[in-house]
């Protein structure tokens, strides 16, 4: 497995593994699967921030997971800080790709001298919390019944880790 830098070319595969997870597990709180047309915004939006859209994929050129953060709340106090999200196909949890993209992400995301990545992650999502555990994530704090899928109230876990990022932070 190698960890790459996305491209607009890799946005069928991973609209396929958004569109599986928005219709079989709470990892995402869509109803709906999301149409090809909307990565080319998703995509130009990554541009926009600077935001890296890194892929683990295997030696045949499978994509098999994805992960990226963006803006954690539009407010310029939070510029040191991001949301992220870490998306394994289906068939290859389970295997250490989470783990390589999410070790990758945070690489990334000193490099970028952020100080904060938050991870919002559904409540019940064992394995992914688990993994943000396993990295140094820290629980900082349970959003209750913020959603509704599946016929039922969700809990939205935040994990957060600090980096020793940035060298010399500004206001403004």
């Amino acid at each position: 497995m190698n960890i790459i830098h996305c491209d607009p070319t890799h946005a069928g595969a991973i609209l396929e593994i958004l569109n599986e997870a928005i219709v079989h597990s709470t990892a995402l709180y869509d109803y709906h699967p999301r149409s090809p047309e909307s990565m080319t915004t998703w995509f130009a939006n990554k541009r926009a921030g600077s935001y890296p859209v890194l892929g683990a994929v295997s030696p045949h050129g499978e994509l098999l997971g994805f992960a990226s953060y963006g803006v954690f709340r539009a407010y310029p106090a939070y510029k040191y800080t991001v949301e992220h999200s870490v998306y394994v196909a289906a068939a290859h949890r389970g295997q250490g790709v989470g783990r390589s993209l999410l070790e990758q992400l945070i690489v990334e995301a000193q490099s970028q001298q952020y100080h904060v990545l938050i991870g919002c992650v559904d409540s019940q999502n064992g394995a992914s919390i688990s993994l943000h555990r396993k990295l140094g994530f820290e629980h900082a704090g349970t959003a209750k019944q913020v959603g509704f899928k599946f016929g039922r109230w969700l809990d939205l876990d935040f994990y957060q880790k600090i980096l020793n990022t940035p060298r010399e932070p500004a206001d403004g």
